[in-house]
């Protein structure tokens, strides 16, 4: 798989997804981010009109704390729920 960049703005994170985030786990995802520079992409997949966020809330949630315009991110196949 190819990672590709997401706009941040343009991922809805379910409702499920949501549910799980912590903050502090937020909170050390960005901390270890900005020391090391990188993170293992995030799962979306594209139901046709906007990317939806499959696995990775703690990384996209850590992304948005830090100003982060793009995320990287892997297209997979995914079904609905």
């Amino acid at each position: 798989m190819k990672p590709i960049q997401v706009p941040v703005e343009e991922i809805y994170v379910p409702t499920r997804l949501a549910h799980e985030l912590d903050e502090a786990k937020v909170q050390t995802v960005a901390d270890a981010f900005l020391e090391e520079g990188k993170m293992t992409p995030v799962r979306v997949r594209h139901d046709g009109q906007r990317y939806v966020l499959v696995h990775g809330v703690h990384r996209l949630a850590a992304c948005k704390a830090l100003g982060e315009e793009t995320i990287t991110a892997y297209l997979v196949q995914a079904l609905q729920h």
